[in-house]
């Protein structure tokens, strides 16, 4: 559920990513968060099919445990599970990837094989958008839907109480997609790191 007005936000990830929108036709794009009609219209008036991926909401409001292997151990998460509700596109490979804050909200058992799945679902060259916090509590850190418009700037509009679970630095963050060919990062003046990721 969205809430709250939208601010502008600038973005230079989301303004070298439009660049590449622009320059391709009949992309699939992947976009996740809340369903933003906004999102919809605009991929698809660039001609690019998009589809949409609540991961965070559905990461946090669904019990995805598994018991502990030992006794007195710490739950498991079900990613298969979670993988063939909320990221089952039958074939479909992407071209793109607007992934925004969503690893800084997710379960941490959940991270890496979440980075693993889109190695497999984009294809070779395909890149990911994607924004980590620097800092883990303050105003900036909001969980918020990014709707997108033809400038270097997005929309943010607060869609949950979620609260940041962590926040990466660059060494964590290449770690994190080390199986992907590039990364190119833009610091941003909020604490927020934005990075698009090459496969």
């Amino acid at each position: 559920m969205l809430v709250g007005p939208r601010y502008p936000r600038h973005s230079s990830g989301w303004a070298a990513m439009l660049k590449h929108l622009k320059a391709q036709a009949g992309l699939r794009v992947l976009d996740v968060g809340p369903t933003s009609p906004t999102n919809i219209n605009f991929l698809t008036g660039l001609g690019h099919s998009v589809y949409m991926a609540d991961l965070v909401h559905e990461a946090l409001a669904c019990d995805w445990s598994v018991p502990p292997a030992e006794e007195g151990g710490t739950p498991g998460f079900d990613t298969e599970r979670y993988f063939e509700s909320n990221l089952n596109f039958g074939d479909r490979r992407f071209d793109v990837l607007l992934l925004w804050s969503t690893l800084d909200y997710i379960p941490t058992q959940l991270i890496q094989p979440l980075v693993d799945r889109f190695h497999e679902s984009i294809v070779p060259g395909g890149k990911i958008l994607a924004l980590f916090h620097t800092k883990p509590s303050g105003p900036e850190t909001i969980y918020c839907r990014y709707h997108l418009g033809d400038t270097d700037e997005v929309e943010m509009q607060e869609s949950a109480p979620h609260p940041v679970l962590r926040a990466h630095t660059n060494r964590n963050i290449e770690k994190l997609f080390s199986a992907y060919s590039n990364y190119k990062f833009y610091l941003a003046k909020d604490n927020v790191n934005e990075v698009i990721i090459t496969r």
